[in-house]
């Protein structure tokens, strides 16, 4: 009986006691893009490992991992190979809603006008695009570029098309689908794309732009966003502050010294861009650097009404922690 006993009251201190051992490894997604700049200064500058020592955890590391698509990077959330994603917001939400909040936002990334580009002619707008089409996006459905697609879709056509377009998508990361979108004998002829891409691919006087994502909403959006899980959130507070004075760092960096967070970037991308044009880039209209989420009730509504997720948020703040509330988010 005592034995018993032992064993019962062991099991209840193990669920119940407060876990005062932080992680000592931070495994955190990035993307290929501009828009993932503050996840490329956080790497180099080491900020995580800065401000992890700074609150107290000794010997954190940082993992970096890249992914071509925000599908294969969520799904290494789940399976609990990650500890942060950086994705688009549609992302987010579709594991927010499919785990009952067990996924919730951290931070924003950064937000920049995104293009959908097209090599064929005959394309100007939505109503053009014919079933010979084919256009890329990062992840079919689910992706910011796919989302904001439905969410164009929707406004050319009326009520109830967001689903319009959806049958000539096509997953393809983007370094991948400039390459095809270049190509004449690719099939993939058009591409919603983002910096720097998008500005690659519009140097061949075949490619046009057909909409920018500020036309669909109306102005600035952050579709970049960092989130994590409740469990790791809950078990890791320091680690999580940590996460977000990095971030806040390397953005305070993009604004103030524009040139230097450019030559950083250019030390580890392929692309074939000057730093002059990047940096020409970041002072462009609708680019977004900012630890507070822009634009997130926005997308939740729309994929609420489209059926995408079930729940429809009544606020940002519902599939954001509570260290994001006091942002200027909306």
């Amino acid at each position: 009986m005592f034995t018993r006993l032992l064993a019962i009251f062991a099991v209840v201190f193990a669920l119940t006691a407060p876990v005062y051992a932080e992680t000592n490894e931070v495994r955190i997604t990035k993307q290929p893009g501009l828009l993932y700049l503050p996840m490329i200064l956080m790497e180099q500058g080491k900020l995580i490992e800065k401000h992890t020592a700074a609150a107290g955890l000794a010997d954190v590391k940082s993992t970096w991992i890249t992914f071509n698509s925000g599908g294969a990077a969520t799904d290494a959330l789940l399976a609990g190979n990650v500890d942060f994603v950086t994705s688009g917001a549609s992302n987010m939400l579709l594991l927010w809603d499919r785990t009952k909040g067990q996924v919730k936002g951290v931070a924003a990334c950064g937000g920049m006008p995104m293009f959908l580009l097209s090599r064929n002619p005959a394309v100007k707008t939505l109503k053009d695009f014919t079933d010979k089409d084919r256009i890329a996006v990062p992840t079919i459905k689910v992706s910011s570029q796919a989302t904001i697609l439905q969410m164009a879709a929707e406004q050319t056509f009326g009520a109830g098309q967001s689903g319009k377009l959806d049958s000539i998508t096509l997953q393809l990361g983007h370094p991948d689908a400039t390459l095809s979108l270049l190509s004449p004998q690719s099939e993939v002829n058009s591409h919603f794309s983002l910096p720097p891409y998008q500005n690659i691919a519009l140097k061949d006087p075949a490619v046009h732009k057909v909409l920018s994502s500020l036309d669909v909403f109306g102005g600035p959006v952050n579709n970049a966003i960092v989130f994590s899980s409740t469990k790791f959130h809950d078990a890791n507070p320091k680690v999580i502050a940590a996460v977000m004075a990095a971030l806040a760092e390397a953005m305070q960096m993009i604004k103030t010294e524009p040139k230097k967070a450019i030559e950083i970037y250019l030390t580890q991308v392929k692309e074939k861009v000057s730093a002059e044009e990047l940096v020409a880039i970041l002072g462009e209209p609708g680019v977004v650097f900012d630890v507070a989420p822009v634009g997130m009730q926005k997308f939740a509504t729309f994929m609420a009404k489209a059926g995408t997720i079930k729940t429809a948020p009544a606020s940002w703040k519902d599939f954001f922690f509570a260290e994001a509330h006091s942002l200027a988010g909306n």
